[in-house]
């Protein structure tokens, strides 16, 4: 048995649950599996963080470059997130030989084929199974358990802040300011959320996903983004009373056109397994062509959840090595084969919001409106009127495009009887979800 040896940088919030989970568990991996782990160095700006989590002494250093460079570690662990200096760190480690774990969706998202090209190069491996959904092991699945699938379909819960502020919404009736200064206060959201609300976070995850469940090169530039900034109390009373709830979904669909990849507020059926999904949880729907609907649910975040999908990583990696044998070099990474489609290219059911001045014929424009976008309108439903003397009226439309409403969207905000087009959610197909199932 060989000792392999692991050097993290970065030591925050999931490299110290990392460290501390190869030193806890150190004896167990040894009983359990005859796998010696050796986290033989640890980088960080702060050196009482590296104590705390058990680096110190000769193991301590602030200088990644330390890690790298050191000709004992066998496997690099990339915790500090960001670009830069995290795509020096994969350079030179794969210069140097090493293995490369990381759970950097943002870097991952917009530029895994070059990395990973880089790695297939250098004869070593790059592995991101934190990167995706956090501690549900999704990517493992993808790449293994439904190799003797056709994808059809990923939707996901993937960023818990979101859950969570959508929850409490839903359970509360709160307002969105209210409830996200509160996940701010617990720790549930950073100070700036932008990443996690405006979709970003979500859209990573969705790029990554989409690129190994459908062999073709997703970039988060090419997911379609929008947050949920939006969504009113009033919007998830509406939904509810409609039988539908609504998430932060990210949505991939290998159609015969090309590939959906969106990132937006969705409404499905109250009944459907993703809207039982609450708080900070985040869960993960898959379809394959054999085996059908599968779901995968589970922390997509915090220490010690997402710690145990880069121990996973590092021990895919550490078997053989462990064995004297070197780890397969990264496979070839996946190139621009299939179209993503645009996002006006795709068709919904919507839901439309819009505050009007309660007056006798202001109704006879907002429909005409949508009848000259070519859109028909399957319900309408006028809220209660407002201290301002506006009303809210919800429309559900039939299927549309996106770009037909785009069209109405713009002429109903030049009405002079709108007041506000106060919101546009889409109404997922979910039976689209599952085309191309084999029939069992």
């Amino acid at each position: 048995m060989r000792t392999v040896n692991v050097g993290i940088i970065g030591l925050g919030t999931v490299g110290g649950g990392v460290a501390r989970l190869i030193l806890s568990h150190h004896d167990d991996y040894v009983a359990s599996y005859g796998i010696d782990l050796n986290v033989k160095r640890g980088c960080a700006l702060n050196e009482a963080a590296a104590a705390a989590c058990g680096i110190t002494g000769d193991a301590f250093t602030s200088d990644w470059h330390d890690v790298v460079n050191d000709p004992d570690i066998d496997i690099v662990v990339e915790l500090i997130g960001g670009e830069h200096p995290a795509t020096e760190i994969y350079e030179a480690a794969f210069a140097a030989g090493k293995h490369v774990v990381t759970a950097n969706k943002a870097l991952l998202g917009r530029h895994v084929e070059r990395l990973a090209g880089l790695a297939r190069e250098a004869g070593v491996q790059l592995r991101c199974e934190a990167a995706a959904a956090g501690g549900i092991p999704v990517v493992e699945a993808l790449e293994h358990s439904f190799m003797g699938n056709h994808i059809l379909t990923i939707a996901g819960i993937m960023n818990g802040t979101t859950n969570y502020i959508l929850s409490r919404m839903t359970t509360e009736g709160s307002n969105f300011a209210d409830v996200l200064a509160d996940a701010q206060r617990l720790g549930y959201a950073e100070a700036d959320p932008t990443a996690d609300v405006d979709g970003f976070d979500a859209a990573s995850k969705t790029a990554i996903l989409a690129s190994i469940s459908f062999h073709t090169r997703v970039t988060t530039d090419d997911v379609y983004q929008q947050g949920i900034r939006k969504i009113s109390a009033e919007d998830i009373a509406v939904a509810k009373d409609l039988g539908y709830t609504i998430k932060l979904l990210g949505i991939a669909r290998n159609t015969p056109e090309g590939v959906e990849a969106r990132v937006h507020p969705t409404m499905i059926p109250s009944t459907h397994q993703l809207a039982a999904v609450s708080g900070a949880m985040n869960a993960v729907y898959v379809v394959g062509d054999a085996v059908g609907e599968t779901m995968f649910y589970g922390a997509g975040a915090g220490s010690f959840p997402t710690a145990s999908a880069v121990v996973g990583d590092i021990f895919a990696l550490a078997e053989p090595i462990s064995r004297g044998e070197k780890p397969l070099a990264e496979v070839k990474p996946f190139e621009h084969v299939l179209p993503v489609l645009p996002i006006e290219k795709l068709s919904n059911s919507f839901y439309v919001r819009l505050r009007i001045a309660d007056e006798v014929g202001v109704l006879a424009p907002v429909v005409a409106a949508f009848a000259e976008a070519g859109i028909s309108i399957s319900q309408i439903n006028q809220l209660e009127t407002e201290t301002d003397g506006a009303c809210s009226v919800v429309f559900i439309t039939h299927e549309a495009s996106e770009a037909a409403m785009e069209n109405a969207t713009t002429a109903l905000e030049a009405l002079p009887g709108v007041c506000e087009v106060a919101n546009v959610i889409r109404i997922e197909n979910i039976a689209r979800w599952t085309e191309g199932v084999f029939d069992n």
